[in-house]
């Protein structure tokens, strides 16, 4: 086979991949996320930053699908510094859970069996708002309802829970939290 022809053939099946999984996640069904600490695209009060009590914000959520079995929630500043920072990482949400509370403890593993992974702050659980002074920064709150729990220990990062995710959510939703110092 020609390394043209190769060429060509791998690049089809490229873009049928990124077709196929554009269509997945525009069908894909949508969970509403919402938070009784800010509104989406306002501004996260300094409670739930390094600037107060560090604590995370309560988070609730509704639509999810039949079958979900668990819940994953990665919260991220895609406006850091360098790369996207990573503030918080908790999977293995029991499926029929509809809400976290204020003040989710650092422990890896929570009463409930949800787990937590690792920030970019070098520890599991929540990690707040801290960017550089200057102009606000996003905070996207993520949350997926997943058919399977997630055979992952405590302190996965984002990336091994994304990988484990995939080819298993039922449905996403986000919100957004903005922040400045």
């Amino acid at each position: 086979m020609s390394l043209k022809l190769l060429t060509s053939i791998l690049l089809l099946a490229f873009i049928s991949g990124c077709i196929a999984q554009d269509k997945e996640e525009k069908t894909m069904e949508k969970i509403s996320i919402s938070s009784d600490a800010f509104k989406d695209s306002g501004m996260i009060p300094d409670e739930y930053t390094c600037k107060g009590e560090d604590i995370s914000p309560p988070l609730s959520w509704q639509g999810l699908p039949a079958g979900t079995k668990s819940i994953a929630l990665i919260m991220d500043d895609p406006d850091a510094p360098g790369s996207t920072f990573v503030h918080w990482v908790i999977y293995n949400i029991p499926g029929n859970t509809q809400k976290l509370a204020k003040g989710i403890p650092g422990k890896e593993k929570l009463a409930d069996g949800s787990l937590q992974g690792m920030t970019d702050f070098g520890r599991a659980g929540y990690g707040g708002p801290c960017p550089p002074p200057g102009k606000p920064h996003r905070y996207f709150f993520k949350i997926y309802a997943i058919d399977t729990i997630l055979d992952l220990p405590s302190r996965a990062s984002k990336e091994d829970v994304e990988a484990a995710m995939k080819g298993h959510i039922l449905a996403k939703g986000e919100i957004i939290g903005k922040y400045a110092r």
